[in-house]
Parts: structure tokens; sequence; C-alpha cells
């Protein structure tokens, strides 16, 4: 008696089994959370340094370089990058995928304290923040308004909205991106020079008397009341009329000497939403937060926000990732359910019988609800890898149900009653049955336990899949022969339809049997064909486009326009009103924001967001060539438009970023950056392609005469300083109004500093008490500098950063780059990747490595099941056929060489390999229980089992029907995994039918030999 027939013997005990596993699948399908993509931990932490006047080589050299040597020594760090511009400091260590974005942020805060007291005492204290998961933040949600100005709107959401979202759980941070309030302190230097006045001296004063005291308190013998002084300013009309000095008995009040407003940190950053003016509150989510919840709490937040409103203040949400996660998950949910409806419409086809339908159709939903089990015990989420693993398992667990009721429909149509049907053919499928499931669980295996990126997103992918297929096996060999066993007719009566197909198979089989005995007297042919098939793959791995993955139609394209080192705010923001009313002409526009100076000082940069999917007639890809087209009609910006990335953990920025690191100088990494950026250009792989810096910044070099300075008794501190209090912009101390304290900042007003030659007439103080002009100290000397001093892991760097051409892959255009760089840098200098382009450059043959390492496992886990090393062999043959059949349609273009399609071809290792141990199998047991000989048996086995193989080929290609076809959000990653099992499949079983016997009458075992005696080559095979 074997395992098997106590299920058919015991029904209720098969049903029992069944529905626990459907009640706990339901209820793990109901407790698992939703959300884009696997959890994933991908940490960057930045340290900001403000060192307010100070040039770019003097922030690099006392700032940068102190901290980023000491940042380097923390662990978890996959490359440190820096900037040091005019005045800033900015260091972001990236840390490697899923390293604990805590123990990373506070090793780094320890390192960076360490080197605090090494730093320029002018520079404030370095600003350490911390963040986890994507660069663009969950949503940007915008505030303007036609009577409040952006300072007032910022305090506004300081004060009220920030808090209440912050508050929200999962919200990491609501970061405010807009202009904050300061009080300015405008000097003028002709004021100051007529009240005998220097600014640094108005700088010490304010010092002086804003002060903070913290008195203490008075304490009796019973009572202890807390003290409280006025020694501060809290109010900038206090400011106006503060006592700057005393001149012939009359007061010198600040607002004689200078203009004093509440008015912004800075004038160097603009936010505009569809033109206005506006703060946008950016939301990010902390670690592990799933952005689905999030979202939905913000959304029930905002209208109470919107309520409390100031009058005249708007809001609206300007961009919201989880729209495009929503959208594509509901798209994949209705993928899985077209694929379940087609695959048990092919069944029922195939089958014939509507009765035969019923155990496939049961089959199929009961191991897709109980993988749903297997998810939550490992701890997984419903997410669009995983619900993608659902709609392929569709087509791989029916195989087991098809095979079942096929095999026990056979053995009724050859005249047993159904009970010994399902007894006899139960007994039959059990092995092989067990032989496919754990072949597929074997394939999949390798990447549950892969690294990096494409580790962590396809872990839960694969063990999805695999969970489901054993769930399939399960009930493969419990509830299926059981209810064939009770559903299907007995023989003799056959309805028309059924007799139709079965017509329709028998003479295909008796056909296909006809033919194969033909072709297997001239097997060396077949031998040479699949030789030749298998060499073509090479060639067509070669030929194929590379890239990470495809870019989805996320509804938003990106843009960054850079103007000239000299541009100033009011250029940017001329030419940005340009731009908005050029995109609004763009099919697809919804709207838009942007940020003028956020990326860089002279750089624009925004989002062009298109309508919803259901209400737009032109997709993404369509609208970022007429973008692109319009947006360089701004003659005065340089314009590069891009997607945003489709995986998580990119870094952001544009979508192609390739690094030049030297020790040398930057007059020489630039010039070396110019020659590879010209024939980058050159080639054609590039529609936009920029330096991040350039060596055209002009700078003003103030040389001072050390002699005169001693003369006049001064040192080069009171120079230093007196020039910094003018023109520098920092703060000098905060001042408290409403509970919130601001900075004060003091600097010469903008028509006292147009150009250099206005420092001439600025008034420094002698030690003989006279005002002297500081251009009797000073003179000026031109030059130019890089517009910022970056670096990458403390090397010099410059990136070239773009978007690559229509038609041409990132994986084309890295190799391109790559081989010209390798032939025209200098000695001294390499190359790295940051952004998208690392992920393909570490990730991007990460599956293929995996492709032959699943190979390998399957095929010691067929020779352990076979008790073997020749049927895992013969099994497997059928795979480079599948593989030549799907990358054909790869090298003609119809998708790329990518982390989809390359899961494409590992699943079809254990698809086709079914195939092949449903015919090995068979073959062996004729020759071991009919004494055939091997080329009879394998024709025999062969003919008798191609009707499962069509039919569960051909419920595996209908199943990938929806994916072919798929439109709307993720359409691209799931027509890419459809295609490659579609094309690979199909073809694929064409090829094992013809090939895969050859090679069992080449290579296969004569069974029916006693085992002592040594193998002899068949008869048939001895005549070639």
């Amino acid at each position: 008696m074997r395992f098997t027939d106590t299920y058919i013997h015991r029904p209720v005990l098969a049903t029992v089994i069944s529905l626990l596993i459907l009640l706990l699948g339901v209820r793990s399908a109901m407790e698992m959370e939703i959300r884009q993509y696997p959890q994933l931990e991908s940490t960057t932490v930045t340290v900001t340094t403000a060192y307010p006047g100070a040039s770019s080589d003097l922030v690099k050299g006392f700032i940068t370089t102190p901290i980023q040597q000491a940042m380097a020594e923390a662990s978890g760090i996959d490359y440190l990058s820096s900037t040091s511009s005019q005045g800033r400091s900015v260091i972001e260590a990236t840390m490697v995928l899923n390293y604990d974005a805590n123990a990373a942020l506070a090793e780094i805060q320890a390192k960076v304290a360490s080197q605090r007291n090494v730093l320029p005492a002018d520079a404030q204290d370095p600003v350490i923040t911390s963040t986890t998961g994507d660069s663009t933040a969950l949503m940007y949600i915008a505030f303007f308004s036609t009577e409040l100005g952006v300072p007032q709107i910022t305090d506004y959401l300081t004060r009220v909205v920030q808090p209440k979202l912050q508050a929200l759980a999962g919200v990491g941070k609501a970061k405010l991106l807009g202009r904050q309030f300061a009080l300015r302190i405008w000097l003028d230097p002709e004021r100051l020079s007529a009240v005998d006045m220097t600014p640094q001296e108005v700088v010490h004063i304010l010092l002086k008397n804003n002060y903070q005291a913290a008195v203490g308190n008075t304490e009796g013998k019973y009572v202890k009341i807390s003290m409280t002084s006025d020694t501060d300013v809290g109010d900038p009309d206090q400011f106006k009329d503060l006592v700057v000095k005393e001149s012939n008995g009359s007061l010198v009040r600040l607002s004689d000497i200078a203009r004093v407003e509440l008015g912004s940190e800075s004038y160097d950053q603009l936010a505009l939403y569809k033109g206005q003016p506006a703060t946008y509150v950016a939301v990010e989510l902390s670690p592990g937060a799933n952005p689905l919840t999030v979202a939905k709490l913000v959304k029930d937040e905002l209208p109470d926000i919107e309520r409390q409103l100031p009058s005249g203040l708007g809001v609206r949400m300007a961009y919201d990732a989880s729209d495009f996660i929503d959208h594509s998950i509901n798209e994949v949910i209705k993928t899985l359910v077209e694929a379940l409806v087609i695959v048990l419409v092919v069944v029922f086809l195939t089958l014939g019988s509507l009765r035969a339908a019923i155990v496939p159709s049961v089959a199929v939903p009961l191991s897709l609800v109980g993988g749903a089990f297997i998810m939550l015990l490992m701890g997984f989420s419903l997410n669009l890898l995983t619900l993608l693993s659902m709609v392929l398992a569709i087509g791989l667990v029916v195989d087991d149900a098809i095979i079942m009721v096929e095999n026990v429909h056979r053995h009724i149509e050859a005249g047993e009653s159904r009970f010994d049907a399902a007894i006899n053919g139960a007994r039959e499928m059990a092995t092989p049955i067990i032989a496919m499931t754990t072949t597929l669980v074997a394939v999949y295996a390798p990447i549950g336990f892969m690294g990096g990126l494409v580790g962590s997103l396809f872990t839960e992918f694969a063990f999805t899949l695999a969970g489901t297929v054993v769930i399939s096996g399960v009930v493969a060999l419990t509830l299926s022969p059981m209810l064939s066993g009770m559903v299907l007719k007995p023989h003799g009566n056959p309805g028309r339809f059924e007799v139709l197909v079965e017509k329709t198979f028998n003479g295909l089989s008796n056909a296909y049997k006809s033919l194969l005995s033909r072709m297997m007297q001239t097997i060396s042919v077949v031998i040479f064909f699949a030789a030749v098939v298998l060499a073509s793959i090479y060639f067509m791995v070669a030929m194929s486009q590379n890239e990470l993955a495809p870019t989805e139609d996320q509804g938003i394209l990106f843009y960054q326009g850079l103007g000239a080192q000299t541009a100033t705010l009011d250029y940017l923001q001329e030419h940005g009103n340009e731009i908005q009313e050029r995109m609004t002409t763009v099919p697809g526009y919804y709207e838009d924001f942007m940020i003028i100076g956020l990326t860089a000082p002279n750089a624009v940069f925004g989002g062009y967001k298109m309508a919803p999917w259901s209400e737009r007639s032109v997709s993404q890809f369509q609208a970022q060539p007429l973008l692109q087209q319009e947006l360089s009609k701004v003659t005065g910006l340089q314009t590069a438009v891009f997607p945003r990335p489709s995986l998580p953990g990119s870094g952001g920025g544009f979508p192609f970023q390739f690094v030049l690191t030297t020790g040398e100088s930057y007059e020489r990494l630039n010039a070396a950056a110019d020659e590879l950026l010209g024939k980058a250009m050159q080639s054609g792989n590039f529609m936009f392609l920029q330096k991040s810096i350039d060596f055209d910044r002009p700078v003003t070099r103030i040389l001072v005469d050390r002699d005169r300075v001693a003369d006049l008794g001064l040192s080069m501190q009171d120079v230093g300083g007196a020039m910094s209090s003018m023109l520098g912009g920092g703060y000098i101390n905060r001042f408290n109004m409403q509970g919130r304290s601001y900075q004060v900042i003091p600097q010469v007003e903008q028509d006292f500093r147009l150009d250099e030659q206005a420092l001439n007439d600025y008034r420094i103080r002698a030690d003989n008490g006279e005002l002297v002009p500081l251009g009797s100290v000073i003179t000026f000397e031109h030059g130019v500098e890089p517009s910022q001093r970056t670096q990458f892991n403390q090397l010099n760097s410059l990136k070239l950063q773009g978007v690559v051409a229509p038609g041409v892959a990132a994986g084309d255009a890295m190799t391109f780059m790559q081989k010209t760089a390798t032939e025209t840098l200098p000695q001294g200098f390499s190359y790295d990747y940051t952004g998208a382009t690392r992920q393909l450059a570490s990730q991007g043959n990460a599956l293929m490595v995996t492709f032959f390492l699943s190979l390998l496992v399957i095929y010691l886990v067929l020779a352990a099941q076979f008790e073997s090393w020749r049927d895992p062999f013969i099994i497997l043959v059928s795979v480079p056929m599948s593989v030549a059949g799907a990358m054909a349609f790869i090298v003609l273009g119809f998708a790329t060489m990518n982390i989809y399609t390359q899961v494409g071809l590992i699943t079809l290792i254990g698809v086709v390999a079914k195939n092949g141990i449903l015919i090995v199998e068979f073959a062996n047991e004729l020759q071991k229980r009919q004494g055939l000989s091997k080329r009879e048996a394998v024709v025999n086995a062969a003919a008798i089992r191609l009707r499962p193989i069509i039919m569960t080929s051909l419920a595996l290609i209908f199943a990938m029907v929806p994916l072919l076809i798929a439109a709307g959000p993720g359409a691209e990653s799931r027509f890419a995994i459809g295609l490659t099992i579609a094309t690979g499949l199909g073809i694929g079983t064409l090829f094992t039918v013809f090939v895969l016997p050859a090679f069992y009458i080449l290579l296969g075992r004569q069974h029916n030999q006693d085992k002592d005696i040594p193998d002899e080559v068949d008869e048939g095979l001895a005549q070639h």
C-alpha cells in the first residue's frame, strides 16, 4: 500500500487537510502587511557643516578632510562622498545594504564628535542626519498663498503642521523645504562711517545686548520663586530701537545704521508650486515603516490640517509615491485573477471535461492561499514581488493537478474503475510529483540566499514561489487523486467535446510518435542541432542589452537645469518660470513643482507630474522626449529630464552616474573629464551628459598687504573678521519670539556688495582709533576655481552624470564608458559608480551566477532522486533549449537582460525540467516493467506524456498572457518576466520533446539488464 492510497481510502482526511490549508492561508493573508517591495534598509548618513563666508578650498581643507577621515573609520560604509562649496561642507556616508541604521548613526556621530576640537572656531557645529530608504521622500505636500510670505508659511508649518505630521507612526521626518524666518540686519556702510562705527563693532554690541541670561531663583525659608530677565531681545521692533552708540549726547539706534526686518535665513533657495512661491513638507519614512500605512495616516490627517489653515493659505499634495504603489499592487492583483481564470479555461479546454477541470479549479486557488501561510511564517509581506510570484505560481501549481487528473483519466479510459484508476494513477504520479516539487524548490533556493540588492528583493519572491509549490505538491498527493476518483466520468460515458479533445490529442500523440521514431533513427543530427543551440546562447547573451531593471511609468518625470556658475536666484527664477510655462504645453501635464538652489546653488530642480494613468493618453516614455525637447528651448539653462528610479536604494539623482577619482589636482581631473565627456557624447550612447562640477567658477582672491596692516596696528584677524561681518551672512546669535528661537544675521545691504570694488569703501578701525578704508590694505586678483570641490572615498572626484539615449541600455553605456576610460585616463586616475549605475555594476550579473548555481543544485537534487548521474543530465538538456528560445526575443529587442528576465530564466530551469522528469521517469519504468529498449521506451514514454506536457506548458504560457498585455503601473517588469517564461517555455517545450529523447538514447541506462552486467550500447545507437 502506497501513502497516496490513504487519502483515497479516507476522503474526509484529505478534505480536512485541505480545509486546514485554506483556513491558515486566509488568516495569514489577512495578517500580512502590504508594501511596494520587501523591507530593506538603504541608509545614508549626512554630515553638514556650515562655515559662513569660507571659500570651497578652505572648507575642504579645514572641515571636510578631517571629518571624512574620521568617518572613514566607521564600519558598514559602502562609500563616502563629499562636497565642499562656499561656506558649506556636506559629507555623505552611504552604508551597505541592510546595515543597521541606528548603529551607523551612532558610530558616525562619535567619529565626528572626535574632530570638533580641530574645526575652525567660526565654523558651526556639524549637523548629522540619517536617511533610510528612498532618497526621494514618500510625499511632498505644498503649502502656498497669495497673501502670506514664504517665511510666514514656513513658520506656521514649523509651529503647527510639522509637529502633527511627525507625531504620526512611521513618519521619520517631516522636512520643510522653504525659507525660514531670521532677523536680518542689513548694514549700511556709509551710515556706519557717518557715526564712526565698523560692522564688527555692531556685531559685538548685538552680542552683548541680546544676551540670554539664566538668572536662577530666590529662595526663602518656605517659598522659592523662579526669576527671569529681559536681557535678550524678543521682538524685531526692539532690535530697531537697540542703542548701538552714544554720540554728543544723542543716541544712535540700530535702525539709524541698518535696515532691520524679519526676513529669511537664506535667499539662495526658493520653492515653487505651479509657478507660485511655496513651502513643501517632505514626508520621509522611518526605518522599516510601511509606505502605504504611512501615506494613509498622512492623508487622513490632511483634511484636519487644511481646516485649521489661516485664511489665504492653500495646501496640495504635490507628489505621493504611494499612488504608484497602490496602482501597481492593484494591477498585479488584477493580473493574478486574470491569470487564474485563463489557466482554468485552458485546463478545461485541454481536458475536455468540466468534471475533470474541477480538480485543478480547486487545487490552484487552494495552493495559492496555502502559500500565504508559508509567507507569514517566514515574515514576508504582500508586495509587488511576492504577488508576482503568485502569478507565476498559478502556471506552476496547476501542473501537479493536471498531471494527476490526466493520469487518473488515462487509467479510466483503459477500462479501470474510477476508484482503481485513482489508486493506480496516484501511485504512478507520486514519485514524479515529489521530484518536480523538489526540483522547483531547489531551483529557487539559491536566490533566497543571495546577498545585496537582488537578494534582498527576490528572497521573498523565491521562497513564496517555492512555498506555494510545496503546498501544491501536498494538495496534488492528498486532495487531487481523491477528487479525481469521485468527479471523473466512468469509462464509456464521454461527452461530445471530451471525445473531440481526446481525438485531437490522440491524433497529435500518434503523429508525434511517428515523427519522433523517424528522427531517432538519425540522432546525430538532433545532437548536433542541440549543440548549435547551446553555442548560440553565448553570443545571444553577449549581444543582449543590459540594465538593472526596466524603467517603470510612475507618472512623474524629474528635471534639473544648470545655469552659469555666476547665476543668481533672480536669474534662476526667471528661467524657472519659463520652464514652468513650457511644461504645461507637454501632453499628459497635470501639475508641477520646482525648487531653486536645492541641489546646487545654480540649479533648478523639479518634477513634471502626469495625470493619473486612467486619465491620460500618453505614457511617461512618450512624454519624456517631448518634455526634454521643450525644456531644451530654455536657453539660459542646461536641462535634463529623467525618470524616478524603479528600484529602491539607488540614492537618487541622474540615472547614469560615472565617477572619476584621482589624487591629482582638480585642473587635471577636469581636463581628463572633458576628454572623456567629448568621446561619450560622440558615441551616441547618451541623450544628455554633463560634469557634476565645472572649473569655471569666477573667484576674486583678496590679497592683504600685511606690512600695511601692521603699520595700522591691525591684525589679519581684524581684517578677516571685518570682511566676514560685512559679507559672510553667518548668524551671530539667536533671539526668542513666541517660544521659538531664530537666527540674528548681520550683513551689508546688497546695494553695497554688488561687486568687489565695493569692499574698497568698507571701513575698519586702526589702533589710533581712526577709520581707514579697507581698500588701503587689500588688492584683488581674479581667477577661476571648481564650482564645488567633490571627493569620493577621500579622493578628488568628478561625476559624469546624465541620461542614456533612447534605445540604449544602461549596461551598454557603462561598457562603453569603462572601455573608453581605460584607454584615455592618465596614470593615477580611476573610476567608480554611484546611484542606480552602481546598483547595476554590483548586482547586474548576480542572478546569472545564481542561474548556474541553481542548475548545479537541481542537478544534484535530481541525481539523488533518480540515483543516477546520467538521468539528471538528460533531464536538464532541455534547459539550454528554453534559454535559447527566451534569449532570441531578448536579442531582438523585445526586452533587456535585467533582474526580471534573469529570474524568468531561472524559473525556466525548474519548469522545463518538469517536462524532462515526466519523460525520463516513465521511460525508465517502461524499460523495467516491459523490458523495452531505450529507444522504444523513450519514444513510447514521450508519446504517452505528450498530453500532460502540452497541457502544463500551455497552462503556464497562457498564465503569462496577462503579464504580456499588462498596462499601467509596473507593467514593464511584469512584461519582462512574462516574455521570458512564455517564449522560453514555448520554444523549450518544442525542442524538449525531440532533443531529450535523443540524449536519452545516447546517455540513458539500459534498465532492463541485470545491475551487475555493464551497460551496453543500444544497437540502434551502434549504427551511428
